[in-house]
């Protein structure tokens, strides 16, 4: 195709586009529509990086399909000078790569310009994890001289000394705990079995819990679920969550936390204090010891951070 004049052509909210390119855009987005059932905020987002290309592509002569792949590498470079995040160009080019095989599957392109194009590399995020003052906050929060408070400070007490997933601490049932050995039986993804020393103090606050509270919940009625609410139901993962965000505003944690976060800070505070990164797999129950080496770099971070606080020439 020739280079296009630019033409200023107002619709559909697509002011400022060619008229070609326009037409492209609101096409491929009732595609989307069509195809997909995608929602306001997603046809959007696809809008508004498109619109980008497009504008880009305008002020040098061209329309969106007559794009080619260097104009598409010129435009990307240009995002990333501008300081586009890793993650916000990863999405822009996945926003152009499934415009582009719109237009090549309806036949109005021979050839698609981004599909040499490689995603940049987006990195595996740092878990975000709690200080063992957090912790001690945290895990202080629940009044346990309330049953319900007795059962909430026993399952923070277990999920932190054991680095449960929440899916695992809210299907534990009696069976699985062994008070005396201070053990518990854990059935984790892949149907696979752990057993994860539970330590002093989880042992006594679950003592406490199943000896006093548990019981007053049930109100006589059976299961065998260890932590139950007060309709004599099993936990589930979403009260859990809910009593997490609730005691961590009570113990003044502003940073976002999350059940799984108490997880993170087992196994970043077990590092810290020079745990093994083969025991720290099998505890967590990671069958690719690459999954536990994500904490390795928590711990160094936290290395790092003391040698600058305390060191000398820090």
């Amino acid at each position: 195709m020739n280079p296009a004049s630019p033409v200023t052509f107002t619709d559909n909210g697509a002011s400022g586009l060619t008229e070609t390119d326009a037409r492209l855009l609101e096409r491929f987005l009732d595609a989307l529509w069509a195809e997909r059932g995608l929602s306001d905020s997603t046809l959007a987002a696809y809008r508004a990086d498109l619109k980008g290309l497009a504008s880009f592509t305008s002020a040098r002569g061209w329309t969106l399909d007559a794009a080619r792949h260097e104009h598409l590498l010129e435009y990307l470079a240009l995002r990333v000078r501008q300081q586009a995040r890793v993650r916000t160009t990863a999405r822009l080019l996945s926003s152009i790569r499934r415009f582009y095989q719109y237009l090549l599957r309806e036949g109005l392109i021979d050839e698609d310009p981004s599909a040499r194009i490689e995603s940049p590399r987006l990195g595996r995020p740092l878990p975000d994890s709690l200080t063992e003052a957090d912790i001690e906050a945290l895990l202080a929060a629940p009044d346990a001289s309330s049953d319900i408070g007795l059962r909430d400070r026993a399952m923070l007490e277990l999920m932190y000394a054991t680095g449960l997933r929440v899916s695992e601490l809210v299907a534990l049932t009696l069976p699985r705990i062994n008070l005396r050995q201070g053990v518990v039986r854990v059935t984790g993804k892949g149907n696979k079995e752990r057993i994860v020393p539970l330590g002093e103090e989880a042992v006594d606050w679950l003592e406490r819990y199943l000896g006093e509270s548990r019981m007053a919940l049930l109100k006589g009625r059976r299961s065998d679920a260890v932590f139950v609410t007060r309709r004599g139901a099993a936990m589930t993962r979403q009260a859990f969550w809910y009593l997490i965000k609730r005691y961590a505003g009570e113990a003044h944690i502003t940073r976002p936390l999350s059940p799984h976060t108490l997880r993170h800070a087992f196994a970043t505070h077990l590092l810290n204090h020079g745990a093994d990164l083969r025991a720290l797999q099998m505890l967590l129950g990671h069958s690719d010891l690459s999954t536990t080496q994500i904490y390795t770099h928590v711990a160094r971070q936290r290395l790092k951070d003391l040698h600058a606080a305390h060191h000398p020439r820090g």
